[in-house]
């Protein structure tokens, strides 16, 4: 796997593609105008996004029917030298259909500990923790 990033502008934005060809703008937040996300947020991202696609495949074999899918990425940081790199993230999974809730924490175990390259890529380094709701229940 490989990325290529460009610089857009005299400051930090750059537009960066992976194999798929899709850009994704990363800046800083240095001045007023943003126009992209920060690294660490799509660290963030990148956790979610990688076990919602894992915990939605999973549901979809087991023919559970998920009529809407949000996840919220919360990262803690602290002071490590000039550098602020995550302690802890935790990721709470809202998902609203006809769901078995046994199914959906089933699903979220499965990627978190065995199929989400990025969590797993984490481990060791940052604490990952998640909780499951179906239909706004906790499971």
């Amino acid at each position: 796997m490989k990325v290529t990033l460009d610089r857009i502008n005299d400051d930090f934005l750059f537009e960066a593609k992976g194999n798929s060809g899709v850009a994704v703008h990363i800046d800083s937040k240095v001045n007023d105008e943003v126009n992209g996300a920060s690294p660490m947020e799509l660290l963030l991202m990148a956790v979610g996004g990688c076990n919602a696609i894992d915990i939605i495949s999973i549901l979809k074999k087991q023919r559970q029917e998920i009529t809407a899918y949000q996840i919220e990425v919360e990262g803690k940081r602290k002071e490590v030298r000039q550098a602020k790199p995550f302690e802890s993230i935790h990721v709470s999974i809202y998902l609203e259909g006809k769901i078995d809730p046994a199914k959906a924490e089933r699903a979220a175990q499965l990627s978190f500990d065995k199929y989400c390259s990025v969590s797993i890529t984490l481990e060791g380094a940052v604490d990952v923790t998640y909780t499951v709701l179906v239909n706004g229940e906790e499971v």
